[in-house]
């Protein structure tokens, strides 16, 4: 798909932007601008999901590390 044809809910482009993050912040660790807000969503997350009676704190934490990252992505 051409860069120009892109449609601003695609999801191929999400998943690869989404790539292109997380491999980022595996490669430059905190040096690089998604790691502490996605970091600080993870720890919110697991605050909440250790609060909440259903939810474990392993599920709080992806999900807030997620919610973050998929807000970062989405812009």
């Amino acid at each position: 798909m051409d860069s120009e044809n892109k449609q601003p809910g695609d999801k191929k482009d999400m998943i690869d932007d989404a790539r292109e993050e997380i491999v980022g912040m595996a490669k430059e660790g905190m040096h690089h601008p998604a790691t502490k807000p996605v970091l600080k969503g993870a720890a919110i997350g697991a605050v909440a999901g250790a609060i909440l009676p259903i939810v474990t704190w392993p599920i709080g934490l992806a999900a807030g590390a997620g919610y973050v990252l998929y807000n970062r992505i989405k812009k």
